[in-house]
């Protein structure tokens, strides 16, 4: 149970990386806490930045999901403690000791888990979600049609039952995340119009 929960540890710490903060400070000498939406993930970085660092973030983001799962799939784990491994991921992105517990809503963090146990389901719904944002122009909706359509195809591919809804569950994470992070955003929108 000990290294069980050691493993749990060490994949909430990968998730922990505050790699926005770190490429917000490094290329521009801001905090991106206290830019654009407040959010710490690739999005507000493209959004305030720029594309070159938002994809920096993202990679890095997505990087930090696959390398918890894949750690604990390396150690010889069971599917239940590598799906426990890659929340774990998630919850340090969200949450993350390093920068106060303030952290991003999981997206590129929640792919980069889904992507290591599923890539061609991954990869579909990282096709649908680009598709869709060139159509509407819409990241809020691209991101629920490209994760829901990944969900679909997890189902519709056979997958076992506890990875769908793994699946799922992340996929509701996100927005709840970001109702969570609601009141600080608006703060800081205040503090901007001030």
């Amino acid at each position: 149970m000990e290294k069980n929960l050691l493993a749990l540890l060490m994949s909430y710490l990968i998730g922990s990386i505050p790699t926005a903060l770190i490429v917000s400070r490094v290329l521009a000498g801001v905090d991106i806490r206290q830019i654009g939406d407040g959010n710490m993930g690739a999005r507000n970085v493209t959004r305030s930045l720029g594309w070159g660092p938002g994809i920096v973030v993202a990679a890095f983001d997505f990087s930090k999901g696959g390398l918890a799962v894949l750690t604990a799939r390396q150690v010889g784990y069971s599917l239940n403690w590598q799906l426990a491994c890659g929340v774990s991921a998630v919850l340090g992105h969200d949450f993350p000791i390093f920068a106060g517990f303030r952290g991003g809503q999981g997206m590129a963090t929640t792919l980069g888990t889904l992507f290591v146990f599923m890539p061609y389901q991954t990869f579909l719904g990282l096709i649908t979600f680009a598709a869709a944002y060139y159509l509407w122009r819409s990241f809020d909706f691209s991101a629920a049609t490209g994760l829901g359509l990944l969900a679909v195809f997890a189902w519709i591919s056979k997958q076992p039952a506890i990875l769908v809804a793994y699946t799922v569950i992340l996929f509701i994470s996100i927005p709840a995340k970001k109702i969570l992070d609601w009141p600080r955003r608006r703060r800081l929108a205040q503090g901007h119009k001030q």
